[in-house]
């Protein structure tokens, strides 16, 4: 029998040996988990080579059973070798591990999360980025991470855009472009439509959830954006992207660079123009941007300089949409007509709109704002292992709206009334502008120490100082009275100086597990002064000192699969409005954040389907939002007078995300992403003007959910190579119903919505002048859903109590079609 098998052995063997099986992976940033695309994949000491396609798969077919070395490079990492025995079909994931800054970028990464950091991110690459590009603001482009719902003011994606992630709006969330703070200092937002087509010089983005790690600006009480400008590119290149579609929506831009002159400089530029007419009646947006950025890369030592600069006029369209136009019928518009006293034109406008209705209809009803940065980074190779990195910024904003408003009252501009004849006259109409002219500048800060593969540390920081001009004129009246053009009827000046340290480090215990920490230091003055837009003189100045601690750990299971936990803490200062609309007596005190993140990533090979290569990243989190102080909207009316936002002691957000892909080689990808979570507040009183008595009244409720927080996310994309260079994917987003107010009644909704998007990107390669053409075709809302996105809520009292829900209608189908060329 021993004879028979040693037989049969020889004899299969050969077989064996003429056997052929297909070699495929991955190939990843190792700090980041980031595909790398363009990464040369080369089988050593044989003439086969392939580079990576844009998810960082590579793939060789056909090889007979040996022992293969595979040598993969990307620029800015270090060089890697694996060695293969390869037997059967094999799919392997290459994590590689940059080398310095020099040899790549300046930028400072040290408010980035990694895989050992513990905490929960999403890593959108340049790739993702440029085929989800048509023109629309930037949330759009980031709609697909998990836990984010999106809106648009004008309906189609174009001009004034809003999003929220795990139901924090965008005042909640830290934005960051190399490292430098985005947000207003005042406001805390960030305002996307001054950044037009800013995307397209994007190398990625990294979206933290939950406090996340150490970031410039204001703290991140739902998530952090981090975003990176384009890397140094090795060649010279031109290239263009204009897009045409609904709502005669334009994109048009061009893009050029010199590559590395003398392997030591490089300068690249962007100049575009985007214009639509938008989804809403008026409400167009023309949006105008640049990009610019020159360095000098060295063996030790890059500087760089990066400005950008975006230029918009928006028609407004915040009023929004009465509730009867969007989900309702005729009975229930003339209704919302009898009971609003409307009449005349205003009647007319109601009547004749549909859910497309805008309030506003005075021809120069526009926003009208520039603003311009400025960034000079500079990083040094102190030793090995030991980096400085900093940045110098200097962001200068100017702009207004202006507004028709119907019979003001003179004296709100400080005018007195007019008499003509015996008829006093008390009120006119008026248009005035709203103006903010400010400053930002500071400077950013790290020194990151990397001696081994075991310990990652940074010390970092910035000190950054905010001046801000709030005015207001009158640049036509009916009735003059006693006014000149342009007299500033308020005015009012603010300072404020955020300061902040941090030092963090990452230490690999052992081979599989390793620990983080990380301690923040943030001291805030703000102080303003002058008179606002009600006439009323203000002045404080307040001071703040917050700590804001993390700490995180990380376990390999193995090389693909790996645990992880966080807690973090963050403190974050009330906003303008919380200052300017109280007095030091009812002041609203800050808020603190405690979160606890925790969950399993995972990298699974399954074999294979016809010849090709079958993965799957799979991620699952659970996360624990613990608010104290949350300053939400109550209707409660303070001691001047004013709405402003009240504390709540206890409210949280907790609840899971799950969110995976699974890869068919470079034919086919399924990535899909869930969210449940529950988001509640504890002991929430809402008040209610009560117009027949002239008081308030209260309601209780023990347990409501938070606003705008909704059960269920959900976003999946099936992406199909149809033909060699030819792409499909169908994206399909879900979101549960929304409460507008924290209440949680039900005649208070944004009712639950589906839509479905169809994308084509059809790529083919030229070896002359012209060396890539793409074509694109974005359908959205291919089912044509009618839904809103966003909304708002205000009741009242007068006889009955009455409410008005009024809605941000999203577009019903249309499309996007794109034209690129690359020389």
């Amino acid at each position: 029998m021993k004879n028979f098998f040693f037989a049969l052995a020889v004899c299969l063997l050969p077989l064996q040996l003429l056997a052929q099986f297909n070699l495929s992976g991955r190939v990843t940033d190792g700090a980041t988990g980031n595909a790398l695309p363009g990464a040369s994949v080369v089988l050593d000491n044989t003439n086969t080579g392939t580079t990576t396609g844009p998810d960082g798969v590579f793939e060789f077919t056909n090889l007979p059973v040996g022992t293969y070395t595979l040598k993969v490079s990307f620029l800015g990492f270090e060089q890697k070798k694996a060695t293969i025995n390869l037997q059967q079909n094999e799919y392997v994931t290459l994590s590689l591990r940059a080398q310095t800054f020099q040899s790549g970028e300046v930028i400072v990464q040290a408010t980035r999360a990694d895989e050992r950091t513990g905490t929960t991110f999403t890593n959108v690459t340049h790739e993702q980025i440029a085929e989800r590009n048509f023109g629309q603001d930037m949330p759009y482009l980031l709609e697909q991470v998990p836990s984010v719902v999106v809106n648009s003011d004008a309906g189609a994606g174009v001009g004034y855009t809003g999003i929220r992630i795990r139901g924090s709006d965008i005042t909640r969330i830290n934005v960051t472009v190399n490292g430098i703070p985005i947000n207003d200092s005042e406001s805390h937002g960030t305002f996307f439509v001054n950044m037009p087509d800013f995307a397209s010089s994007v190398e990625d983005i990294q979206v933290q959830r939950g406090v996340g790690t150490s970031t410039n600006g204001a703290g991140a009480f739902g998530a952090s954006i981090n975003i990176q400008t384009q890397q140094v590119r090795r060649e010279a290149y031109a290239e263009t992207d204009n897009s045409y579609g609904s709502f005669d929506t334009w994109k048009n831009n061009v893009r050029f660079g010199t590559g590395l002159i003398n392997g030591k400089l490089a300068f690249d530029g962007r100049l575009s123009r985007i214009k639509s007419d938008g989804y809403i009646d008026r409400a167009f947006s023309d949006l105008k941007s640049l990009y610019f950025s020159g360095g000098y890369y060295g063996d030790k030592t890059t500087v760089k300089f990066v400005t950008f600069s975006g230029k918009e006029q928006t028609y407004q369209a915040w009023y929004g949409t009465p509730e009867a136009l969007v989900y309702g019928n005729a009975q229930d518009l003339q209704d919302y007509i009898d009971r609003n006293w409307i009449e005349g034109a205003d009647k007319e406008n109601l009547l004749r709109s549909g859910r497309t209705y805008n309030y506003y209809t005075y021809d120069n009803e526009t926003d009208n704002y520039q603003q311009d940065h400025y960034q000079l980074h500079l990083s040094h190779d102190l030793m090995p292992g030991l980096i400085f990195s900093g940045a110098l910024h200097y962001t200068n904003g100017r702009g207004y709206y202006e507004q028709f408003k119907a019979e003001d009252d003179l004296a709100d501009y400080g005018l007195p009334n007019v008499e003509i004849g015996d008829e006093t006259i008390t009120t006119s109409d008026i248009i005035r502008r709203r103006w903010l002219d400010n400053d930002f500048y500071g400077a950013t800060y790290a020194l990151q120490y990397n001696p081994n593969s075991r310990l990652n540390a940074t010390l970092g920081g910035a000190w950054n100082r905010y001046d801000g001009r709030h005015f207001g004129e009158v640049i036509w009246a009916r009735y003059a009275s006693t006014s000149n053009i342009r007299d500033r009827y308020y005015e009012n000046d603010a300072q404020k100086t955020d300061f902040n340290m941090f030092a963090k480090a990452t230490y690999g215990v052992t081979d599989k597990l390793s620990v983080f920490g990380d301690m923040q230091v943030r001291t805030i003055n703000y102080k303003f002064t002058g008179y606002d837009n009600d006439l009323e003189s203000i002045e404080q100045d307040v001071d703040y000192t917050f700590l804001n601690p993390k700490a995180g750990i990380a376990y390999n299971l193995e090389p693909e699969h790996q645990l992880y936990a966080s807690v973090a803490v963050a403190n974050r200062e009330p906003v303008r409005d919380d200052f300017t609309e109280s007095t030091p007596d009812s002041r609203p005190k800050h808020e603190t954040l405690r979160n606890l993140e925790a969950g399993y990533r995972g990298q699974l090979s399954l074999g294979t389907i016809a010849d090709k290569a079958l993965a799957a990243d799979l991620e699952l989190n659970y996360f624990f939002m613990d608010y104290k102080n949350q300053l939400v909207v109550t209707g409660q009316i303070n001691d001047v007078g004013a709405y402003t936002r009240t504390n709540i002691k206890d409210s949280y957000r907790q609840g899971a995300e799950l969110s995976g892909s699974l890869r068919l080689g470079s034919i086919a990808t399924l990535s899909s992403n869930l969210t449940y979570s529950e988001n509640k507040i504890n002991d929430f009183k809402e008040y209610i003007d009560n117009y027949d008595t002239g008081d308030q009244y209260e309601n209780y409720y023990a347990e409501s959910t938070i606003a705008f927080s909704p059960d269920f996310i959900s976003s999946s994309q099936l992406e199909v190579e149809v033909l060699k260079g030819l792409k499909a994917a169908f994206i399909y987003k879900t979101v549960s119903k929304q409460y507008l107010d924290n209440t949680q009644n039900e005649s208070r909704i944004i009712p639950a919505y589906r839509v479905g998007d169809l994308r084509f990107r059809y790529n083919v390669g030229f070896k002359n002048l012209l060396k890539e053409l793409e074509l694109g075709l974005l359908v959205n809302n291919v089912f044509n859903e009618k839904y809103a996105a966003n909304g708002y809520t205000y009741s009242y009292i007068y006889g009955s109590q009455v409410t008005e829900n009024f809605y941000y209608p999203q577009a019903t189908r249309n499309f996007l079609l794109s034209v690129g060329l690359k020389f």
